[in-house]
């Protein structure tokens, strides 16, 4: 079951999803509420109701012995469900580059993300969305680093899949993804728990998120990626791809 991350939908993990389910695997993925395919919603793009309406989905389709993988944005949705709906149906949990347990910065989290950087986005988002999206790929995916093979392709594929997305929905899901703090929710993930992150990633650095989330999940295991960006399931999808299916089979 996979989560993506914000601003973009299911397709973001087409790789992924084809590799698992050329393994044999089931693989399914949903547009968060706003993103993607799914309802334009002007309430409830809250990250309460992302876990809740994931919740739905999964009861509807009776799923057991999942392994929920989530990218960013998806990473806070996994751990939010799993403490608001429990591991009943979850064998294994990934988190890919993930929010938890904060972005922000505060004085118990000195290492975040100043607000203002949050405000900014915003601002961009609500001034020229289409222009930001399109320039926000190069941190997103490490293209602005010296010697990156930058693909117009994914560049594109990003810009599409965010302006797919509802105006108002991804404006609300800046505050849901910078601002929510996930501590307690990962307490409560006590399934096997595979944490990937680049040590490179420009969007969620890695010393306020999955340094921090491996010393409060309790059955979390660390795999640092040398070099990658925050879009790594992209940049290093044969890697990530061969380390989901030995995380899966192990």
């Amino acid at each position: 079951m996979f989560s993506h991350g914000w601003p973009l939908s299911a397709d973001a993990w087409d790789v992924q999803m084809l590799f698992l389910a050329q393994n044999g695997y089931r693989v399914i993925a949903h547009d968060r509420r706003s993103h993607g395919r799914s309802e334009q919603t002007w309430d409830g793009n809250t990250m309460d109701q992302y876990a809740d309406d994931l919740a739905d989905l999964i009861e509807t389709l009776n799923l057991r012995e999942m392994v929920m993988v989530g990218h960013s944005t998806g990473g806070g949705e996994v751990a939010r469900y799993i403490a608001r709906h429990g591991t009943a149906r979850v064998a294994k949990a990934v988190l890919v580059s993930a929010v938890p347990p904060l972005m922000l910065e505060t004085a118990a989290n000195p290492k975040g993300t100043p607000l203002a950087v949050f405000d900014d986005i915003r601002k961009q988002v609500f001034d020229n969305r289409a222009q930001f999206f399109k320039d926000f790929t190069l941190p997103f995916y490490g293209y602005n680093r010296q010697g990156a093979n930058v693909s117009e392709g994914v560049r594109e594929s990003f810009w599409l899949q965010g302006m797919l997305a509802g105006m108002s929905g991804v404006y609300d899901c800046i505050k849901q993804f910078s601002e929510t703090d996930f501590t307690e929710d990962l307490k409560k993930m006590t399934i096997p728990t595979l944490v990937v992150h680049g040590d490179d990633d420009q969007i969620v650095p890695i010393q306020a998120a999955a340094l921090r989330t491996v010393e409060i999940a309790p059955l979390a295991t660390l795999k640092i990626y040398k070099s990658a960006p925050h879009g790594l399931p992209t940049v290093c999808q044969d890697q990530l791809n061969a380390d989901l299916l030995s995380f899966i089979r192990g």
